[in-house]
C-alpha cells in the first residue's frame, strides 16, 4: 500500500517469551504511544498493539488475554509452541499485513526507545517503505557484548550479507513490503538480513537503548552466537568459498612439502621429525573438521528447506476468543428469551 493523505493504520508487533514480569510495565507504554501518535494525526485511531506469545511457560499468555479483554486496542496471538524470536516476529508481521498499512516490530523488554516510533512514522510519510531503528551507541552493553556485536555486523558485510549496521529487529515496514516479503518462503530466517533483500525505499532512525525494565534477557551468549551463525549461513555461501580457497592454499603447501621431503630423502638428509609431523596432522585435521562442520550446516539447512515445514503455527487469537464469548453470551440470552 502506498502512502496517501489518509492516516495509516499501525500495528505494533511485539514478540513475547516468558515476559510476565515486564509485560505489565511495558504494555501501557505501547498503548500510550499508540494514542499519542493518533492524537497527533500521524496514525489512525484503528491502530493496534499485537502481542505474539512464543510458547511461554509462565503467565504471559494469561496477561495478554487479560489486556485484550480490558482494551480493544490490545490484540494477541499464541503460537502452538516455542519457535524462536525470529519466527515469532514473522508470525506477527504476517498476521498484521492484511489488516494494517504499516507495522513496527519491537521487543517487549522496554529497552528500545518508543519515541523513535514518531520519527519512523515521519519517515514513512516522507516515502520510506522500510525504516530501520539503529542504535546510536552501545554504552549499556558490556565490552564483550559490544565487541562481539559490532564484529558480527562487520563480518556479515565482509561475507557479502546485506545488513544494516547496529540494527536488530526494531523497524517499520509497510504492508506493501510485507506482501512481497511473504514470497520469501525459506524456513531458516534471519529477518534483519532478509528485509534489505526486498528492496523499496528505506531509511534509518537512530536511538539509544536503555536497560531492561524487569526480568532477565532471554538471549544469552549461546543464543546470540547461534543467531549470528544462522544469519551468516542463511544469507551467504561465502564461507564455503573460503573453505575452498583455504583447501587450495593448503594443498599447494602440502605439495611443496611433499616435493621437499622427496628431495631430502634422495639426498639422504632425512631425520626423525615426529613433532613437526604431529603439528601438521593436528592442524590439517582441525581445518578439515571445521570445514566439514560448516558444509554440514549448509547441508542441514538444505534438508530443512526441502521439508517445507511451517515456520509458525498460531493456536489461539484473542479476537477469536472474544468472538466466541460474545456468541455464547448471545446464545444464553436467546435461550432465556425463548424460555420466557
Amino acid at each position: 500500500m502506498t502512502q496517501t493523505t489518509a492516516r495509516p493504520i499501525l500495528w505494533i508487533v511485539i514478540p513475547c517469551y516468558n515476559e510476565e514480569q515486564v509485560l505489565p510495565l511495558t504494555a501501557p507504554m505501547f498503548l500510550n504511544k499508540l494514542h499519542t501518535l493518533a492524537e497527533k494525526g500521524k496514525i489512525s485511531e484503528n491502530s493496534r498493539v499485537l502481542f505474539v506469545n512464543d510458547g511461554s511457560k509462565d503467565k504471559t499468555w494469561e496477561i495478554i488475554r487479560g489486556l485484550a479483554q480490558q482494551d480493544g486496542h490490545y490484540l494477541g496471538i499464541c503460537q502452538s509452541r516455542n519457535r524462536g524470536h525470529q519466527n515469532a516476529v514473522l508470525a506477527g508481521l504476517m498476521e498484521a499485513r492484511d489488516k494494517c498499512d504499516i507495522t513496527i516490530s519491537i521487543d517487549c523488554d522496554g529497552q528500545d526507545d518508543l519515541d523513535a516510533m514518531d520519527e519512523m512514522v515521519e519517515e514513512y510519510w516522507r516515502g520510506s517503505e522500510i525504516v530501520y531503528g539503529v542504535r546510536s551507541k552501545r554504552d549499556t552493553d558490556t565490552f564483550f557484548k559490544r565487541f562481539t556485536a559490532e564484529s558480527f555486523y562487520k563480518l556479515m558485510r565482509t561475507l557479502g550479507a546485506e545488513t544494516v549496521y547496529n540494527h536488530a529487529d526494531y523497524r517499520l515496514v509497510s504492508s506493501r513490503v510485507l506482501n512481497h516479503f511473504a514470497d520469501f518462503e525459506e524456513v531458516n530466517i534471519f529477518l534483519r538480513g532478509m528485509f534489505p533483500l526486498v528492496g523499496f525505499k528505506s531509511s534509518t532512525v537512530s536511538y539509544e537503548r536503555a536497560e531492561r525494565l524487569a526480568g532477565k534477557s532471554h538471549y544469552p551468549l549461546r543464543k546470540m552466537l547461534a543467531l549470528a551463525f544462522n544469519g551468516i549461513t542463511s544469507l551467504s555461501v561465502k564461507p564455503i568459498s573460503m573453505i575452498t580457497g583455504a583447501g587450495i592454499v593448503f594443498s599447494l603447501i602440502g605439495l611443496i612439502i611433499a616435493v621437499w621431503a622427496v628431495v631430502e630423502a634422495i639426498l639422504g638428509n632425512t631425520v626423525a621429525g615426529w613433532a613437526s609431523t604431529l603439528c601438521v596432522i593436528c592442524l590439517l585435521g582441525g581445518i578439515q573438521l571445521i570445514s566439514l562442520g560448516v558444509i554440514g550446516q549448509y547441508v542441514g539447512k538444505t534438508y530443512l528447506e526441502a521439508k517445507r515445514r511451517p515456520r509458525y503455527i498460531i493456536s489461539e487469537r484473542t479476537w477469536e476468543e472474544n468472538k466466541r464469548h460474545w456468541i455464547e453470551e448471545n446464545k444464553d440470552c436467546r435461550m432465556n428469551e425463548q424460555e420466557q
